[in-house]
């Protein structure tokens, strides 16, 4: 299930307080879909990383009670007392045996020791599958009926869209609309340090928007991608001295039409990210009058990423003109 679906599915179960867990393999976003969620919602969200807890972390503490002569439980303060909210156990599968029979507690009687889950919060477990490599315990059958299991899936659009919206370096989206299978590059049957990832794409970003000297840009990038995915990518920066200006086309009409098609993918998300950096009723009709005579699919690729974005483009004179050139290829 994609990064939408997944939102608007989870964000239903939340509603109607059904436990879920969200499998996935490592770095593909899902602890900040949840957290994506409860902001959505305006709710709280307390995120528990269950692999690095002891059983007592959750279920508390004994002690000895003077006044009831009888053993108690301290539960723990980083479990919600009111409100309404989320309860993300991450890494759940990921878990040592014995916390996860704390967590199986918590999960199917909404409360462990003398603690009880209050009436507003759901619970969103989330882990990677066995076949990721990762360290993963088997889940008893007990504990995993008591879920909706959704898997996640890693798609581009989702991603662009995130990224358009979290100002990612246009060159990063630039390149994954390029070479779209180097968004997710992790393969279980290899012993690779370092793989694409969305997550990993994301400290790309944070590496180029560092002051980092052009000479370790290979050597750092690589690690956090791989040197095969750093070396594609940092040859298609190459590209960027091919670019027309991409101010002068918003702001001026001045319109030139490169003909390489890494050029031409380049080009296109950044024309988007400029656009989107200062909008304009102005710059929006030049963006739109300079796709109609770019190629085809890349016409068709800015016009969609616009409408991804929520874009109004109605009142567009020149989006009339392009949706009777363009019409049939969407």
């Amino acid at each position: 299930m994609n990064a939408i679906n997944l939102i608007k599915s989870i964000s239903s179960l939340v509603e109607q307080k059904v436990p879920t867990f969200l499998w996935g393999s490592t770095g593909i976003g899902k602890s900040s879909i949840v957290k994506q969620i409860a902001k959505n919602a305006n709710i709280n969200f307390i995120d528990l990383r269950l692999a690095l807890m002891d059983p007592t972390d959750l279920k508390g503490i004994p002690y000895f009670d003077k006044e009831n002569s009888s053993a108690a439980w301290a539960s723990p303060n980083f479990l919600p007392r009111d409100g309404e909210g989320i309860l993300f156990l991450d890494e759940l599968n990921s878990a040592p045996p014995s916390v996860q029979a704390s967590a199986y507690q918590l999960i199917l009687d909404r409360q462990v020791g003398e603690y009880k889950l209050p009436d507003g919060w759901a619970i969103i477990s989330a882990g990677n599958r066995e076949s990721d490599r990762g360290v993963t315990y088997r889940m008893p059958s007990p504990l995993a009926n008591r879920f909706v299991h959704l898997e996640m899936e890693v798609s581009v659009d989702d991603w662009k869209l995130w990224a358009y919206e979290n100002t990612l370096d246009e060159n990063i989206i630039s390149y994954i609309s390029f070479k779209n299978e180097h968004l997710f590059t992790f393969d279980a049957s290899l012993d690779a340090k370092s793989f694409a990832t969305p997550r990993s794409w994301e400290y790309v970003d944070k590496i180029l928007k560092t002051n980092i000297d052009k000479s370790l840009l290979l050597d750092i990038i690589s690690g956090a991608i791989s040197k095969e995915v750093a070396v594609e990518f940092l040859s298609f920066l190459k590209v960027k001295n091919k670019l027309p200006d991409i101010e002068k086309i918003l702001n001026e009409k001045i319109y030139e039409y490169p003909t390489d098609v890494d050029v031409l993918y380049a080009l296109s998300t950044g024309l988007v990210s400029a656009y989107l950096s200062s909008k304009s009723s102005d710059r929006l009709e030049n963006l739109i009058t300079y796709s109609l005579d770019l190629q085809s699919e890349f016409a068709v690729m800015l016009i969609q990423d616009l409408q991804k974005l929520n874009i109004d483009m109605q009142r567009s004179k020149a989006f009339a003109q392009w949706v009777k050139k363009f019409a049939y290829l969407l």
